[in-house]
Formats: structure tokens, sequence, C-alpha cells
């Protein structure tokens, strides 16, 4: 949240209900970012909403509803979830209208301001308090016409939403919303799927996998968008090698594949050069390839961490070596820049890891 966006939502707010005082909300809620992170922003704006409200209750969630824009379009919106202006709404909603007289209102004021910006996060909290009546509404919100709102249905419910809060659910508890949207038309809706199942791989996978199966024999979902999805949702269980996860998307754990030595343009690099690998694979017989390249620190004293990332999926031609290349940017700062030390680097290939070339990493002189 910026201080431009706090003034525009002052000045919605004033047209809705003349008696807010957009110039105080504006001042106040300003003076407070400094040094807040995002989330903490989105709270303070709901907060400085709730504080200058001049009416309480449902009179008071309806203005801040009919202080939003027509429709996203009217609003400025070129791409879907790009008005992070209107996080600050559902966040309010969530922290002042979840009561049980209020509690309809309040879940069909999540599905109004999510085309404008998804109320996912805000959904959480009632998740926590209210499951079964959330969890019912989720069930309309995934039959709606805005795809948007279809997609909160499944993103909302995901046992592990990036950046909120454990909503306390079993599980596979919103699996029937996932039934209603994996053959939905909107790529954003299919994709909230496939996160979803990937969040339940963590602690369920078969059960993954089982749904995955049904989905298939139900013949709803084209063929090519249901293959995604799978791909995406068994991407955890790819990077560890789970051969149950190859066998679906058609690859063979135990084909014979030989794996060529890995061959480095050198074996010591330093942080922000690039690290460049190539090998070859070779097979009896065609066969599908789904190759991987893992980069684990090995330095004593050091605990062990991979790095585990995509290379190729494509077919190795019986007796035409297929030759893979890589050149991988070392970050030199930040959370992703591996820490100096020795490491290994291997390719998996069907889940199966072939033995690693040894290299090393320093940082760069001062």
């Amino acid at each position: 949240m910026s201080p431009e966006r706090i003034a525009r939502i002052g000045r919605e707010m004033q047209t809705a209900c003349p008696d807010f005082n957009a110039a105080a909300f504006t001042a106040r809620v300003t003076a407070d970012l400094p040094g807040l992170e995002l989330k903490a922003r989105i709270a303070r704006t709901a907060q400085g909403l709730h504080q200058h409200l001049p009416l309480t209750g449902p009179a008071a969630l309806d203005t801040v509803l009919r202080s939003l824009p027509a429709t996203p379009e009217a609003a400025g919106a070129e791409v879907d979830f790009e008005l992070y202006t209107y996080a600050p709404h559902s966040a309010y909603v969530a922290a002042h209208h979840l009561h049980p007289e209020t509690l309809d209102q309040a879940l069909d004021a999540f599905a109004t301001i999510t085309p404008y910006f998804s109320a996912e996060d805000a959904v959480r909290t009632a998740l926590t308090s209210f499951p079964e009546q959330t969890l019912a509404a989720a069930t309309g919100w995934a039959t709606a016409a805005d795809h948007r709102v279809r997609r909160l249905a499944s993103e909302a419910t995901r046992p592990h939403l990036p950046w909120s809060v454990n909503a306390g659910l079993p599980v596979d508890a919103a699996l029937p919303l996932l039934d209603l949207l994996y053959a939905d038309s909107s790529r954003f809706v299919t994709t909230s799927v496939a996160n979803h199942l990937r969040d339940i791989t963590r602690t369920q996978p078969d059960l993954v996998l089982d749904t995955l199966a049904r989905w298939r024999t139900e013949e709803r979902a084209k063929p090519a968008e249901l293959a995604s999805i799978t791909r995406e949702a068994l991407q955890l269980r790819l990077k560890a090698g789970w051969a149950p996860a190859y066998t679906a998307l058609g690859y063979d754990p135990q084909a014979a594949v030989s794996v060529s030595p890995i061959r480095l343009d050198r074996t010591d690099y330093q942080l922000g050069d690039n690290l460049s690998f190539e090998a070859d694979l070779t097979a009896p017989t065609d066969t599908p390839v789904h190759v991987m390249y893992v980069l684990t620190c090995t330095g004593p004293g050091t605990r062990t961490r991979e790095k585990v990332a995509h290379l190729t999926r494509a077919t190795v031609k019986a007796g035409a070596p297929l030759r893979l290349a890589k050149a991988h940017a070392l970050p030199s700062t930040g959370r992703a820049a591996p820490t100096p030390g020795s490491y290994h680097l291997a390719l998996q290939v069907n889940g199966r890891r072939h033995p690693p070339a040894l290299l090393r990493i320093t940082s760069r002189p001062a």
C-alpha cells in the first residue's frame, strides 16, 4: 500500500459516504505506513476504514462495497488480480464483520471484492472461525459466473496458502470444491486447483493420485488441461523422486536410460557466475524422460540443502544420444544465493539420480 493508494481509497469512500473524512483517513493511515511490511500496511488501512466510517454493522459494510468502482475494468484493471488497492477492503470485512449475525453478508462481500483483488487471505480468517459456513459459501463461489470468484473457492481453501494463516481444516476438506472446478474453462481456476492439489501432496500424495485418476475416468476436462494440472500438482513429489508421480505422468522410473558424466566448463565458481554444464542421455528404445538437476551443498559442518529444478521433458530416441545443456545463474545476494562451499551437481531422470559432478562455489572478492 502506498500513500497514493490510501488517498484513492479515501476519495472513493467519501463519494459513497459524504460524512467519511477522506483527508483525516489519508493523513492518519499514511503517517503510520513507514516501517510496516505489506500485510501490516493492509491491516492498518483496514483499521483506518473502521475508525473513520461514521457507520457500524451492515450499513458500514454496505458503504465499503458501494465505494468500489462499478467494475474492475472501470477501476483500471488490465489483468486479473492486479488491483492491490482493494486488498484492505476484504481485510476490513475479516476484521470487523465476521459475526454470526452478519456472517452471510460478510461472506457475500468477499465474493464481491474478489474481482477487484482476491479475498483469499481474508477468507482464511472466516475459515478458522466459521469453517462449515465458509465452506458452504465456497460451494456457491465455485459455480459463480465470474472466474475470479470461482478461483476463490479453490485458492482460499488451500491447505498451505502462501503468506496466510493455517485455516486448520482437514487437508482434504475442500476436495468437493475441486471436483466442481477441475474442468473449468479458465486457466486461472485450473492453476489454483493444481496448486491446491500440490499442497495436499505434502501429506497425502496417494489421495491426489486417486483424485487425478478419478478425474481422468470422468472425461470432463480436456486431456491437455488435465495433464497440465497433473504436472503442477505432482511437482513436489517429482522433485522428491517419488516413483508413482513419474508413473502417473507416463514416465518409467525403471527405464534403461544411461547418463554420461556431467561435463562442467570448470569446477570453481563464484557467486554471480553462470554454472554451465551438459550431459548425454542414451536408451536402447525410444524412451520419454523427465529430467531435473539437483545442486546439493555437501561441505562439512553445513546443513544439507538442495536446489531441485526442472531441466526438460523429452524423448530419448533409440541409438541417438540426447544432449542436455544448461547455464544456471548463481545468485550473488538474497535468500536464493548459495552458501559458499562444496557442491554435488546431479541429474535426476524419471526420478532416479545419477552420479554427481563435484564443484566449489566461493564469494567474489570484496
